[in-house]
């Protein structure tokens, strides 16, 4: 029963941490002069608007029961337009640096959190609740830093292949973001091998901020 709770734990962390990423790409287009994300209702919390049923459902599930070491997932992209933006150069890089940010941010405060009380030495706190407490702030620092190293791959349709659009020349950047139809296809074979490449950096980064 525990393990079942542990896992619905893990799934709704990382529904609302995908949201969270969401609603920041929305917030910061909005910033930066374009409401298209506000006037298609995707500046809100709640998670309906923004499930995409793959991304946000089906693969945490199977990753889930296949005992992934890591859980990632993605909500429906939040629509911005790019020419309403007042800075055509890094507005986009902007807009997409927002998502991956706001998980580092997530997982920095839960990260000091857990340094500053000492949660990571489980073994010396003995009541339940703090255990209990220790390990959902632990969840909450090890899905946000996944979800943020993950997104920041320089693979379209991921936010990373925005923000290097925005450093490359202008052809290498037009190059990449026309491969954005076939993204898709990339991304799926690099999930497969996420844990060989990413799950390293997100530990590193997880033991940099709590000291675990």
């Amino acid at each position: 029963m525990t393990n079942a709770t542990d896992l619905i734990f893990q799934i709704i962390i990382l529904v609302m941490s995908i949201v969270i990423h969401e609603v920041s790409h929305g917030a910061m287009a909005y910033g930066l002069g374009d409401k298209t994300a506000k006037y298609n209702g995707r500046l809100t919390l709640n998670p309906i608007p923004h499930l995409d049923p793959f991304g946000s459902i089906l693969l945490p599930f199977l990753l889930v029961i296949t005992g992934s070491p890591y859980l990632i997932g993605w909500a429906k992209p939040v629509p911005y337009n790019p020419y309403n933006l007042r800075n055509q150069k890094w507005g986009p890089a902007l807009v997409g640096f927002a998502g991956p940010l706001s998980n580092l941010l997530i997982a920095i405060f839960f990260g000091l959190f857990i340094r500053a009380t000492n949660l990571g030495a489980f073994g010396f706190i003995p009541h339940p609740t703090l255990l209990a407490l220790g390990n959902f702030a632990v969840n909450i620092a090890l899905i946000n830093i996944s979800l943020a190293v993950f997104n920041l791959v320089p693979i379209p349709p991921l936010d990373g292949s925005k923000v290097l659009a925005a450093i490359v020349p202008y052809r290498w950047a037009d190059a990449l973001l026309r491969l954005e139809s076939m993204g898709w296809i990339v991304l799926i074979v690099f999930i497969f091998f996420f844990s060989w490449i990413i799950n390293p950096i997100s530990t590193a980064i997880f033991r940099l901020i709590t000291g675990i």
